[in-house]
């Protein structure tokens, strides 16, 4: 199946913090936009290899890396060719990492997606993913956010990487669950209205 005509955006990037829903998204997202010859494409899992290659990162450890994991030289590549790869319209590719919406700024052609969600949810969503007891989901949260975004402004001179300017759309996980966050993303890039379906919440 080819990509629908006359969506309203040619790519997708997601962002958001770790637990609000992300990779939810893009493997709810997957099958349908693959079908349309897209891409998908975790800035995460690239990170994580490009980290134990560099061994920084044990292969059987599965707590997710901090970006200080690896050298500033590494985020620059991921971010640069990330954003080289959907700066042409005629790509089409859905995303996520943890601010893809901020690097395609700009990018009038890519739907840039902010998941947000309340903190009590997010852990307890990595007390399952990751097999944590909370008080280590809550300390691995806040050692990954304050590494990241430590380096993240000291190399791009950014305060704030998930403030609403930088996105098209905002949606709260608390309150959308994955079938209803989907159908905001597409209605979002029009999927329903080419198709002439209703969304499905």
């Amino acid at each position: 199946m080819d990509t629908p005509q006359k969506l309203k955006y040619s790519s997708i990037a997601i962002s958001g913090p770790p637990g609000a829903g992300r990779s939810t998204l893009l493997r709810n997202l997957k099958p349908l936009v693959e079908s349309w010859g897209w891409e998908t494409f975790s800035g995460g899992d690239w990170a994580r290899k490009y980290a134990i290659e560099a061994g920084a990162h044990k292969l059987d450890d599965k707590t997710h890396h901090k970006a200080t994991d690896y050298d500033d030289e590494i985020d620059h590549q991921i971010d640069t060719a990330m954003r080289e790869k959907l700066s042409r319209p005629t790509t089409h590719v859905a995303l996520e990492s943890w601010i893809a919406g901020w690097n395609m700024r700009g990018l009038s052609h890519v739907l840039k997606v902010l998941l947000l969600c309340d903190d009590s949810l997010r852990i307890d969503r990595l007390v399952n993913r990751d097999n944590l007891s909370v008080e280590e989901a809550k300390q691995h949260i806040k050692e990954r956010e304050e590494a990241n975004f430590a380096k993240w402004k000291r190399m791009y001179a950014v305060t704030d990487f998930w403030d609403p300017k930088y996105y098209d759309l905002v949606i709260n996980t608390y309150s959308n669950g994955p079938k209803q966050t989907l159908d905001l993303v597409l209605q979002a890039i029009g999927y329903y209205a080419v198709n002439g379906q209703k969304p499905q919440r």
